[in-house]
């Protein structure tokens, strides 16, 4: 399979580029314009192509073989989009140089292609030698465009040395690769639409609950708006405004956020009045939902399908992030306009939209990891877990759990995993409402930790593996083994072949002299210990066998989103049973190197991304139920 190496140089301004527009805005925009294109067809040399747009379109179109190529370039979401959507050009496979930059070399490295150029020692990324800002291609000249496409010669050439490396000699797993193209393929070549009659309803929908807010608040919009306002609004109303420390200036500022504790308590304040004040002033404030809903819309203006930024190895555990300004990782999943939103996300016309979740994966995974083969055992036979849980804590048999006691198992199984002690484990209850006090925090902790002997084990070695991460011991940590570690690069390898990066890595004794890691990111050292590693490494391998999962499905149906713990594909109406049962199985597939782990998925069916149902099992089409 060849593969071809591909840089577009195109028109942007002040006000038209990637400063102010996302990529899906920019490309589909009709302000959009090709100055030119640099190819390269494996090793040979790079072509730079500049004409106008029919003709560079034929020419691209018949003279290469890009439908048994792959596409290569550094950032293809944006050079795949436009071969895709403009040229009417699809890759076999899609390769990208800057998603294997940010894997290998973690989130915090950096990817740029300057800066991997510079690590590397490949050459030197040209600034770009003319001012082409604002320049249409009709406003160059031969040799202004001669120049333009000698830099743009250069980045294919970096680009493909880059991708030489990263192969040959850093050996890029090719399970990543297929994974990296999967995500790509999610924008490039979309499938989900967008129901702009229930957006424009639920824009209205949400205008007018804003207009009731203030109606019912008596007030003018500017004193909600106002701190100073809104704060004699409450004096007038006999209450002291709350305040806080400014975490950032050190001075005392009035705490109006909704996550404010002082603020939190005005929401259920004892006067109704004041009750009224405080909705409107945070539903008023509130303006994501009315943002995202007009995003989407914008987006339905431009095309039909609906483009899915998704950022391959987002973040320190190689999971998948939210990407330009459309991030469909954190769209509400609670409150009134919860599945709203969601439902406007919907399949084609005679398909049916299948959402398979993979169930608890992460206290799977712990157990699998630490051996904590009871729980295993529990796992595997669909035992509720949590009741388990809550049953040892309230030492009450299972089917007496009441729901809040499960609450409470299932709290404890998902907090105290990792290390959490006693006052946070009370802190984390109070923001669901559910209040103990420490001497119930401190117990329920040591009923977690007297039950689960191997994870509270794990949590000591995690913290032996630290020490030999800095003390530059080679060591294993987990199953088997399953994860090895690389202290000359501050790493342990995950089961992909990729590494989870703890960079510069140090150690110092806090105040009571007791040994203290922390690893430096873009925002500064982060304190590390055990039980974070252990929630570090079970996220990280929890999405290795998602990914195994997800291209498992990908071979059958689209995958055309993946949210945390969940996929989303797109079948045929006809072929949903048939469908659902496969990618039920795939759910439930183990990687050869997790051998044992007890994971399983829930499948669901809809139209739209909001409004889905269990599936209930079926045989496949010819079989009978056992």
């Amino acid at each position: 399979m060849d593969v071809i190496t591909v840089d577009f140089e195109t028109y942007y301004s002040k006000t038209f580029g990637f400063r102010k527009l996302t990529t899906e805005q920019y490309v589909r925009s009709p302000d959009f314009e090709v100055i030119g294109v640099a190819v390269k067809v494996n090793d040979g040399k790079t072509k730079w192509l500049s004409g106008a747009f029919d003709d560079l379109k034929t020419y691209l179109q018949n003279e290469y073989d890009w439908a048994n190529s792959a596409i290569l370039a550094h950032n293809t979401l944006f050079d795949g989009a436009i071969l895709n959507w403009l040229f009417g050009i699809r890759g076999r496979v899609y390769f990208d140089t800057l998603s294997m930059g940010r894997a290998i070399h973690g989130v915090d490295a950096g990817a740029s292609l300057k800066a991997l150029s510079d690590m590397y020692g490949i050459g030197q990324k040209g600034d770009e030698v003319l001012k082409a800002e604002g320049k249409r291609r009709e406003d160059f000249t031969e040799e202004e465009l001669a120049e333009y496409g000698d830099y743009c010669i250069n980045d294919v050439e970096l680009t493909y040395q880059l991708f030489d490396i990263f192969m040959k000699k850093r050996g890029f797993p090719m399970i990543e690769l297929k994974v990296i193209d999967m995500t790509l393929r999610m924008f490039i070549e979309p499938m989900l639409e967008l129901d702009v009659a229930k957006l424009d309803s639920h824009l209205d929908n949400l205008k007018e609950q804003k207009e009731k807010l203030l109606l019912q608040s008596g007030v003018e919009l500017d004193n909600l708006m106002s701190n100073n306002k809104f704060a004699e609004l409450l004096r007038d109303a006999g209450v002291e405004p709350p305040t806080k420390i400014s975490a950032r200036t050190g001075k005392e500022t009035y705490a109006f956020a909704k996550t404010d504790e002082g603020f939190k308590a005005l929401q259920e304040h004892e006067d109704i009045n004041v009750q009224t004040l405080v909705a409107a002033r945070l539903g008023l404030k509130s303006t994501l939902e009315e943002t995202r809903t007009e995003r989407f819309l914008d987006i339905a203006t431009r095309g039909k399908k609906m483009p899915v930024p998704i950022k391959y190895y987002a973040a320190h555990t190689g999971r998948w992030g939210g990407y330009d300004k459309v991030n469909l990782q954190n769209l509400p999943s609670r409150g009134p306009n919860a599945k709203v939103l969601k439902s406007c996300i919907c399949v084609p016309e005679g398909h049916t939209l299948i959402q398979a979740d993979s169930a608890q994966i992460e206290a799977r995974v712990l157990a699998w990891l630490a051996e904590q083969n009871d729980l295993v055992s529990a796992f595997e036979r669909g035992e509720d877990v949590y009741k388990k849980m809550a049953s040892s804590i309230y030492k009450t048999k299972v089917e007496k759990v009441t729901p809040e006691q499960r609450f409470i198992g299932k709290t404890t199984i998902l907090g105290a995993g990792y290390g959490m002690g006693a006052v946070r484990f009370r802190e984390q209850l109070k923001t669901f409402g559910v209040e103990v006090d420490e001497k119930e925090s401190r117990r329920i902790v040591n009923v977690y930790r007297n039950t689960n002997d191997k994870i509270t084990q794990l949590w000591r070695d995690a913290n032996t593996a630290l020490e030999c991460l800095h003390g530059n011991a080679i060591t294993t940590l987990g199953k088997k083994g399953v994860l090895k570690l690389l202290p000359k690069e501050n790493a342990i390898q995950l089961p992909s072949g990729l590494s989870m990066y703890y960079n510069k890595l140090k150690m110092e004794l806090d105040e009571e002299g007791r040994e203290q890691y922390s690893y430096k990111t873009r925002m500064g050292y982060i304190k590390i210990y055990g039980g974070k590693v252990i929630e570090n490494v079970c996220q990280a391998i929890a999405r290795c066998v998602m990914a195994e999962q997800m291209l498992r499905i990908q071979k059958e149906y689209r995958v055309l989103l993946t949210v945390h713990d969940s996929v989303v594909c797109c079948v045929p109406d006809e072929q949903v049973t048939e469908a659902c049962n496969y990618i039920d199985s795939c759910m439930a597939y183990v990687p050869e190197w997790a051998s044992g782990m007890p994971v399983r998925g829930d499948v669901e069916i809809g139209k739209n991304y909001g409004d889905c149902i269990e599936w209930v099992r079926k045989p496949p089409h010819g079989l009978t139920a056992a």
